[in-house]
Formats: structure tokens, C-alpha cells, sequence
């Protein structure tokens, strides 16, 4: 199994304002996820990282959704052939999972694979990873997903531990 997460610290959206997150709240769960179940991890890295600042954040990704851009992954893996079960986590931005994510899953051969989408949001829940994955991830059984509020993220375990054993997923 991999979890494959890209993740973004520094200003975020929190209850209609503000914070600043020394760790995004992605990370925060795919970290949760990781010490629950036995699978590899990847960190997906942009070549050209995103900001600090919520703002230049924002007004890049809509500049990546609207031309549908695929940034540049800094850290790609060689291969994903040896895994039967994919969890794709990130944030959900503007209703749908970063473009860097598009990225990764149009890099690799899905076929035969299980994808479970897992996302922070602040309003979207799963937003349309779904269907970008059905339409990405050509090949894969696109599975139940997580979302987790990201003001909420670090009170998860609960609705984490109930996700995984619902799909099979937590270790005895």
C-alpha cells in the first residue's frame, strides 16, 4: 500500500480567517494514517514550491486550474507497479485536489489499482477527487475516500480509525 500526500504549510484558511501552520494539515493526517497501517509513504514535492502566503497560493492555483497545468513533481517516484492499494491525500482547493495531484496520477499506471482519495478542507469535503481521479487514474477502482475538516484535522483519529476499518485498511 502507498500513501502518496501533497501537503502545504505556512498561512492557511482557518474557521474564515487565518493561521499560520507549521505543518499542513495534510501531512497532519497522512502522519496519522501512516501509524496506523502498514504502507510505504511519499511526500509529493513541488519542483517550484508553493508559498508561504495564502493569497499568492490561491491566485496560483486558480492560474494552475484554469489553464489545467500540471506543476512539475521535485521528488517523483520511479515506479508505483508494486502497490495494490493508492491513498492520494492533499488539501482541496477550490473545490478540487491541487494540480500537482493531477500531476502524479497522470505519471503512473493505475490499472488494476485501488485508489482511495483522502483530503483536508476547509468547506468541500472530498470535492471532485472522485471523478479527477476516475478520469486520472486510468485503469483504477476509484474507493471510498476520507475527508477531514482541516481546522479539525488533529482530533481525526476517530473518524480515521472508523474510514479504515470500513475499507479494510487498519492493521489487525
Amino acid at each position: 500500500m502507498l500513501l502518496a500526500y501533497f501537503s502545504r504549510a505556512g498561512w492557511n484558511y482557518h474557521y474564515g480567517g487565518r493561521t499560520h501552520l507549521r505543518t499542513g494539515n495534510t501531512e497532519v493526517l497522512a502522519v496519522m494514517i501512516s501509524r496506523l497501517i502498514e504502507c510505504d509513504v511519499h511526500r509529493i514535492e513541488a519542483a517550484e514550491p508553493y508559498s508561504d502566503d495564502y493569497q499568492d497560493t490561491v491566485e496560483r492555483n486558480v492560474r494552475e486550474q484554469s489553464t489545467d497545468a500540471r506543476p512539475v513533481i521535485a521528488n517523483p517516484l520511479a515506479s508505483i507497479d508494486q502497490y495494490e492499494i493508492v491513498l492520494l491525500a492533499s488539501g482541496i482547493w477550490n473545490v478540487r485536489a491541487p494540480m500537482i495531484m493531477s500531476r502524479f496520477a497522470d505519471s503512473y499506471d493505475f490499472a488494476g489499482k485501488t485508489v482511495h482519495p483522502v483530503t483536508t478542507h476547509a468547506m468541500s469535503g472530498l470535492g471532485t477527487t472522485e471523478r479527477d481521479y476516475a478520469a486520472t487514474c486510468r485503469g483504477a477502482v476509484i474507493a471510498d475516500g476520507l475527508a477531514v475538516r482541516g481546522e479539525e484535522v488533529n482530533d481525526a483519529r476517530p473518524a480515521v480509525d472508523t474510514w479504515l476499518r470500513q475499507n479494510g485498511l487498519l492493521n489487525p
